[in-house]
């Protein structure tokens, strides 16, 4: 039995259908990669993952049991955490108190405060840990996202667009950071738009066109893959 078993999830807004029956399997202390085009449907696809969204029909089984309807603050508590695709944050937080509300899901108040100030410090935010996240630029609002997922103690995180509007120099920060916890174990879900990042990361590659999944396979073979190019990639392989 994989690790996540994500089975024939469909969504439906009204008359629009985001998800039409998407299925794949995601195996423990695996990279997985999902792209597509913009209003494909991944960001939705996370969202019933992670609870935030409940499904029209389908079923969604982490290490071992079904997971609809479980929310995600229960979610986070058994170790799948997500990141989101826009930073928010409250304006009168700093980037300490963010993360240590992440951590108060899974620790006491005077250990969330100290394993968010080590968190902060693992991504590279040591010092800016009494800025508000407004203060902060693009690459730190990102990097404060992985430490919030970080200060949950995650077993499995859905990671949603974390390079979205870096440089490739200032994409390295978080590369090394994601391979660190692949590396410990974590189970990476990645949907991702920079392909140079998500062709080096990924082990494996799930493709959503309108709603459906339309490949899965390797970098290699998604990238030979002419139903790929023709719906995704003929925009994005110079990206």
């Amino acid at each position: 039995m994989a690790f996540l078993e994500v089975s024939n999830i469909t969504r439906r807004f009204g008359g629009l259908v985001a998800l039409n029956a998407v299925s794949f399997d995601v195996e423990k202390g695996e990279i997985l990669g999902i792209i597509g085009p913009n209003g494909a449907g991944k960001t939705t696809l996370f969202g019933v993952i992670s609870g935030f969204i409940p499904p029209s029909s389908g079923n969604v089984v982490y290490d071992g049991e079904s997971i609809i309807g479980v929310s995600p603050d229960r979610l986070v508590r058994r170790g799948l955490m997500r990141s989101f695709q826009i930073v928010q944050s409250f304006a009168d937080m700093t980037a300490l108190d963010v993360v240590t509300t992440a951590a108060l899901t899974r620790r006491p108040m005077r250990e969330a405060i100290d394993y968010a100030a080590q968190a902060l410090l693992r991504v590279g935010l040591g010092g800016k840990e009494h800025k508000t996240p407004a203060t902060l630029s693009l690459q730190d609002k990102k990097l404060l996202e992985l430490a919030k997922c970080i200060a949950t103690d995650p077993r499995c995180i859905l990671l949603d667009e974390v390079m979205a509007g870096l440089t490739m120099a200032e994409t390295a920060a978080p590369i090394a950071i994601i391979e660190e916890l692949n590396k410990q174990g974590v189970t990476i879900v990645m949907v991702e738009h920079v392909m140079p990042v998500i062709m080096r990361l990924a082990q494996r590659m799930v493709v959503i066109n309108f709603g459906e999944k339309i490949a899965q396979g390797t970098p290699d073979e998604i990238l030979k893959d002419q139903r790929v190019v023709d719906a995704y990639f003929g925009d994005h392989l110079d990206a």
